[in-house]
């Protein structure tokens, strides 16, 4: 795992130090995998990874009746991809939803009782049965057009999905042995966690910072691949995302947005709990605290330069604020995304240079201009901080935004901040910030206007953004969410273990509740079946019940 979800991950199984983990990690590239381990804290007992983005023939040769059960069950799961509208006023949505997973359970046994799914997947096979399924009576009509290359396009996409079906994790020395899975993703990266639950009944808990379903329907736009191989992938990621949801016994999206989408694919609400990702507010703690400085005329941007953020509209709402505010100065800190974010970057310095010619105070004088574009570490702005320090307002012109990062560090630094309405904006900002629509500069510009004229209000929003982020989105407030949720899921889903007496017979009740609490509450009463029960119930004690978080568990 990396970026944001993997920094959040190593804080998280770090701040639990009185928990063991067992880490099960799923990489989706080469990339991922050459950048290295990072050194591990004493609580995680043991690591375990399996990539996505690859995978060998697992040379597995099927009986006739193997490949029959492959048959069968592929074709049921095919079967609820492709059912269209019409199918679904005959067959409710909750039976769809059955066939799905009875059909995804019986793969995942087919690939332990015959070593892998691998070559069946990719097998000859799998092709005719997902052109039958498209071609069945009350099929997506979409999905009826496919052609060869498109059913050979979604063929290679589910094996790659159903990966996770083939890994040798479950056994009763791995997941099967834990007391609690923690899906730090949803979709294919959510499967081992839903195999173990089905398998030994681990209860299941899922974290979602981002809508793994929403992303997959941007990933798959119109110019990246035809119409019957987005209708397939989108259905198959859509089924898949429910039966997540619904067989999850906790699900704690990162904001309101992500907990929509999650209840629009069938999760039941009382089962949801939203938890803000936690940050890092010490770095930005001198700003915060610090007496404001900045210029009182200087508008500041800061995030990573790509056409989602929008600095087009900022520069033409720069515009009708200097038509206020001749002396507003607008400082761009932040480093292109990508060869598309470099591109963009270049158009909006032209844009720049064309809106604001470099100006001189007289005709000895230097031009300058009110527009500048820096990167962190340069002379004006040092560190992450010092940029958000550096403005007297801060500005978020995003169309498209998760949940804005950016806008807390801000928060952080007790900054006043103007942004548009966009993903987790209004939820993160609570009344502590102005709020404007997307792709409307006017709007944008009448905002920065009234805060840069008036320092008081300034002073009072940003204020009251410091206290608002200091309470919600700190690394500790995480941390002692999930310390919570984990003993509670723990102690409502105890794992059904067998205890035997001295003669060798199953002893009912030889468990007692308090066992299920940390510490040194009970002691060995009986004899107990290897890893029957967490390793803390007996003597010596340890630091508390086992678990395992990954990004796939």
């Amino acid at each position: 795992m990396s970026g944001d979800a993997g920094l959040w991950c190593d804080r998280l199984v770090r701040g639990l130090d009185q928990h063991e983990f067992d880490i099960y990690a799923l990489s989706r590239s080469r990339r991922q995998e050459d950048d290295g381990w990072v050194p591990l804290p004493p609580q995680v007992s043991g690591v375990r990874t399996a990539p996505l983005w690859t995978a060998e023939d697992d040379g597995v040769a099927y009986s006739r009746r193997a490949r029959r059960r492959f048959t069968e069950c592929y074709g049921e799961l095919l079967a609820a991809v492709c059912a269209g509208p019409g199918a679904a006023s005959e067959e409710t949505s909750n039976d769809l939803t059955d066939r799905f997973g009875s059909a995804l359970y019986g793969l995942a046994e087919l690939a332990r009782d015959e070593g892998g799914l691998v070559r069946a997947l990719r097998s000859d096979a799998a092709v005719r049965t997902l052109e039958r399924a498209c071609r069945a009576p009350g099929a997506l009509r979409t999905a009826r057009e496919a052609r060869v290359p498109d059913l050979l396009t979604v063929t290679a996409h589910l094996e790659r999905a159903l990966r996770p079906l083939s890994l040798d994790w479950y056994g009763d020395d791995g997941l099967g042995a834990a007391d609690l899975c923690h899906a730090a993703a949803g979709g294919s990266a959510a499967l081992p966690g839903l195999l173990a639950r089905h398998f030994w009944d681990v209860p299941l808990l899922v974290t979602e910072y981002g809508v793994q379903l929403r992303s997959h329907y941007l990933a798959l736009g119109p110019d990246t691949a035809p119409p019957a191989v987005r209708a397939l992938l989108a259905a198959f990621q859509g089924r898949l995302a429910t039966e997540v949801y619904r067989r999850a016994e906790v699900l704690t999206p990162g904001n309101a947005h992500v907990r929509r989408w999650q209840e629009r694919c069938g999760a039941d609400r009382a089962r949801i709990r939203t938890v803000y990702p936690g940050m890092d507010a010490t770095r930005f703690a001198e700003v915060g605290e610090a007496p404001d400085r900045a210029d009182p005329g200087t508008l500041a941007w800061v995030g990573r330069v790509e056409p989602a953020k929008d600095l087009i509209s900022l520069l033409h709402a720069f515009a009708e604020v200097r038509k206020e505010e001749p002396k507003a100065r607008l400082r761009i800190v932040g480093a292109p995304s990508g060869p598309e974010g470099a591109a963009y970057l270049g158009h909006c310095r032209a844009l720049a240079a064309q809106l604001f010619p470099d100006e001189a105070e007289g005709v000895h004088a230097v031009g300058s201009n009110p527009v500048s574009f820096e990167e962190i570490g340069g002379p004006e702005a040092p560190s992450l901080a010092e940029a958000y320090a550096a403005g007297a307002v801060v500005v978020l012109s995003s169309v498209v935004e998760g949940f804005p990062v950016g806008l807390i560090e801000a928060m952080f630094c007790g900054r006043a901040t103007v942004s548009t309405d966009v993903g987790a904006v209004v939820e993160v900002i609570g009344g502590t910030g102005l709020v404007v629509p997307p792709r409307n500069p006017r709007a944008l510009a009448e905002a920065c206007v009234a805060l840069l004229r008036d320092p008081e209000r300034r002073e009072r929003l940003g204020a009251a953004a410091r206290a608002r982020a200091l309470e919600l989105f700190t690394v500790e407030q995480n941390i002692a969410a999930f310390h919570g949720i984990y003993l509670q899921i723990v102690s409502h889903c105890p794992v059904r273990r067998v205890v035997l007496d001295e003669a060798g017979e199953p002893l009912p009740f030889a468990t007692p509740a308090e066992s299920h609490v940390p510490g040194r509450w009970t002691g060995p009463t009986a004899r107990v079946l290897p890893r029957s029960v967490p390793g803390w119930v007996t003597a010596p004690p340890v630091r508390t019940t086992r678990l395992a978080a990954a990004e796939g568990a």
